[in-house]
């Protein structure tokens, strides 16, 4: 029988006050167990109108402040995140039958930081941030290509490659934070924890 926490839960949600150092924990293990990209998540916004779009990305970063992914400013998920901060991601790990969902408030990472980030990606990467105007409209393929070109010839120096303003980072601050593990017969355990003013975080027990 496995062992169960105080609450009563499976003992993979542990007893942290803490849902950060909660977080690390499962990330960490699903490391080990997710075959590809445990650190991609579904994230969540919407447009003026309060219509959803919902697209994968990766996580590059997390700490007691949020969660940082990186886009080209100018995509769609950037212009929904300026016009409308408040966003949600979830994380489904399949190897380990859990889940977690976030909801909170964006804002962009310091030029130090995207700088830092944009640094460590490889060279054509790099690349493909000048070359790729993100959700635009292509009239073919090659339209792309022959831009990937011009910026390498632009670019020419493998480590100098400038980190270009439309492409930077977002900070998710997190409001709220749900831990789910799969359960027999669709009886799943759910442990969320809520933001206090106070910075503070509460938690309870949801029906599944």
């Amino acid at each position: 029988m496995n062992q169960k926490n105080t609450l009563g839960l499976n003992n993979c949600f542990l007893d942290l006050n803490d849902p950060m150092e909660l977080f690390k924990i499962w990330m960490e293990e699903a490391k080990k167990t997710e075959p590809n990209d445990p650190n991609a998540l579904a994230l969540g916004t919407s447009d003026l109108n309060n219509f959803p779009s919902v697209r994968m990305v990766l996580l590059k970063d997390f700490n007691k402040d949020g969660f940082v992914f990186y886009t080209n400013l100018n995509s769609q998920k950037g212009g929904e995140l300026k016009n409308n901060p408040k966003a949600s991601m979830c994380f489904h790990w399949k190897s380990l039958l859990r889940q977690i969902r976030i909801n909170g408030t964006v804002k962009k990472v310091s030029d130090q930081v995207a700088n830092k980030y944009f640094n460590t990606r490889s060279y054509d990467s790099r690349i493909g941030a000048w070359a790729s105007q993100q959700s635009s409209v292509l009239n073919n393929r090659k339209e792309l290509l022959n831009s990937l070109e011009k910026f390498k010839k632009k670019y020419i120096s493998t480590t100098e490659v400038p980190r270009p303003s439309h492409w930077s980072g977002w900070n998710l601050s997190p409001s709220s934070i749900e831990f789910w593990l799969d359960g027999d017969n669709r009886i799943h355990e759910r442990l969320k924890y809520i933001k206090e003013v106070s910075g503070n975080w509460t938690k309870s027990l949801l029906s599944p």
